[in-house]
């Protein structure tokens, strides 16, 4: 238990974390905190607020000062004051580092650029001449970079460290998050290195950051850099390139992460903001406990038809006692998944894998196929290959495929295997979405998305991830259950997700999120991928993201029409092209398959004839 003086407590509540601080009388930092909120910031402020009171009396709390986001609902909920971001990170930096003259402040969700300047005195106080906040797009922010880390399996420590190996960063688009996961798309299909497309997306940052937030504004040095972002040493190199002449220009402040809780607490005892008004946390848990204020939600999801974990693992095929089965191997290499399979010339599936692609289309080939035949190359002859996926042409000449096919081609070619009579497949998988409507077996209409990422599998990953529940299971349970989801709309990821953020400052569980996150995927899909084309009434819904009870739902309720998801879903590309290669490889001529062990095979891209 403290006793040696009053205290006051600063806190910053923002989207990603709330930063947390104690400072005694002198300004002394007795502690820091960064907790993430996980979607949840309200319970948040709580959980940390109750653990700092179990060490500091109430008496001994002199005041409670909040910012950020979620600050605005909490502060009359405590009897904390409340002061503006941008006001409080100028605070901190006049304390810390007064010769400062622009701050770079960059967090989860936002981005500021402050221009300062001295008022000459000797009290060296500060004033702010100019500020630029980033609009509702999250490109150039540390929820961005979260994502590509994730995608890339690397965590955000690993993400900074490794853009320093860089010596020649690609250009990566950093105007939108989507047009950034594009290029990165590119490159990895083309074995960028990893440490290259990191380097890249962390100048991407920077120069987003001068052009869009910046937008011819001078950037005076002294130059601070803090918020969380700053932690990153990718991002740290790629201002000091683009915005100094010389390192000492650049200042990372000790206490980066925590200036905005620094500074709220900083304007409190000086303005005397607060001081004696804290009043405790039961009226932030009351406030929590009553639900808050809710907005009219939509309806609850039906329980779908159909089963979307059928078909989750490969069945056990029988192999016969003498002899070596004749097989086709399918390859999909898409950017989130790499699928491999083996089918019989019964056109029945011996095995299956579903591998992350992780940026590293063949490391992934190469793990994939090695486990392949540890499982049953001794029992099988390969006899044709096909590939397909937007990694398709790489793979192809990689492995020694027979021929390459599009995705539509590869998917509408097992739906039709499965069910001849199916008209209508939607496909959703990690960076794409494709709608394809069949008559008797045969494609006559397709239509695929563009360059947005909404409505696809990794938007949904990457807001499970960041409301820290799995994608497998949990999200589809919290879905289903949930009697009144929010509304998100259609929108662009990057609106939608200001959108979950405006919801969860207002106080929405993880059920009302990820419910209507299944909503706004179908919306998304059906409104710029489907348009005004046809949807038949024997529909298939292929991809990973069908492994998803929530989104099968959402799309049972808005089509008002009955959605199949078929056995092995999640590798009808790899399926269908495995078929194809069977179908159209000559079979008097032998495979071109280089054999299951590529692991010690260097890749080089040579010239490779597809139709």
């Amino acid at each position: 238990m403290y006793t040696k003086g009053s205290v006051f407590i600063g806190m910053d509540i923002g989207s990603v974390s709330a930063n947390t601080v104690v400072v005694d009388e002198h300004r002394n930092i007795i502690e820091e905190h960064y907790t993430r909120t996980k979607g949840q910031p309200l319970e948040t402020a709580l959980s940390v607020l109750t653990e700092l009171m179990g060490r500091y009396p109430m008496e001994s709390i002199r005041a409670v000062a909040v910012t950020g986001s979620g600050g605005k609902t909490v502060a009359p909920l405590i009897g904390a004051s409340f002061t503006n971001e941008v006001i409080v990170q100028t605070k901190a930096i006049e304390h810390f580092h007064p010769e400062v003259r622009t701050i770079i402040e960059m967090g989860g969700e936002d981005a500021k650029l402050i221009l300062i300047s001295s008022d000459g005195g000797s009290n060296k106080r500060i004033r702010i001449e100019d500020f630029q906040m980033n609009s509702v797009c999250a490109a150039g922010t540390g929820s961005f970079l979260d994502q590509q880390a994730i995608r890339m399996e690397l965590t955000i420590e690993e993400f900074g460290a490794l853009a320093l190996k860089s010596k020649n960063p690609p250009r990566i688009a950093g105007r939108c998050s989507v047009f950034a996961k594009s290029d990165m798309i590119h490159l990895q299909q083309v074995a960028t290195p990893d440490y290259d497309i990191v380097a890249g997306l962390c100048y991407a940052v920077a120069r987003n950051f001068k052009a869009t937030i910046g937008k011819g504004k001078e950037f005076l040095p002294p130059i601070s850099f803090q918020g969380g972002v700053a932690a990153n040493l990718g991002v740290r190199k790629a201002f000091k390139d683009i915005l100094v002449s010389n390192d000492s220009e650049l200042i990372i402040p000790t206490h980066f992460a925590s200036m905005g809780a620094l500074g709220t607490v900083f304007t409190a005892i000086d303005k005397g903001k607060g001081i004696e008004c804290f009043k405790g946390l039961e009226g932030l848990a009351e406030y929590i406990r009553s639900g808050r204020i809710k907005e009219k939600g939509l309806e609850q999801l039906p329980q779908p038809h159909g089963d979307p974990s059928q078909g989750g693992g490969a069945r056990e095929y029988l192999f016969p006692e003498n002899g070596r089965v004749r097989a086709y191997l399918g390859l999909d290499v898409g950017s989130t998944s790499t699928n491999v399979v083996l089918i019989d010339e019964d056109m029945k599936l011996i095995t299956k894998r579903y591998l992350p692609t992780a940026g590293r289309p063949i490391e992934a080939v190469r793990k994939g196929l090695s486990e392949v035949a540890e499982e049953c190359g001794s029992k099988v002859e390969v006899i044709g290959v096909g590939s397909t996926g937007s990694g398709r042409y790489l793979t192809g000449d990689f492995v020694g495929a027979d021929l390459i096919r599009n995705e539509i081609t590869a998917q509408a070619t097992a739906a039709a295997k499965i069910d001849p009579y199916v008209d209508t497949i939607f496909e959703i998988g990690g960076q794409d979405s494709k709608y394809i409507a069949l008559k008797d077996g045969v494609v006559v209409d397709f239509e695929m998305n563009k360059v947005c990422a909404a409505g696809t599998g990794s938007f949904l990953e990457e807001q499970a991830e960041r409301i820290g529940i799995s994608i497998k299971g949990e999200f589809s349970k919290l879905a289903l259950e949930c009697p009144a989801p929010v509304p998100m709309g259609e929108r662009c990821t990057v609106f939608i997700e200001s959108d979950m953020v405006h919801h969860q400052q207002k106080g929405a569980g993880k059920d009302e999120l990820v419910a209507g996150l299944s909503y706004s995927i179908v919306q998304t899909y059906l409104n710029r991928v489907v348009g005004d084309r046809r949807i038949g009434n024997n529909i298939f819904f292929q991809g990973g993201t069908a492994a998803n009870s929530g989104v099968v739902a959402a799309f049972e309720k808005v089509t008002g029409k009955r959605i199949t998801v078929p056995e092995n879903h999640d590798v009808t590309g790899a399926i269908g092209v495995a078929i194809l290669a069977m179908k159209e490889k000559d079979p008097a001529k032998p495979t071109s398959f280089k054999g299951f062990d590529l692991s010690k095979k260097s890749y080089e891209l040579s010239s490779f004839e597809c139709v």
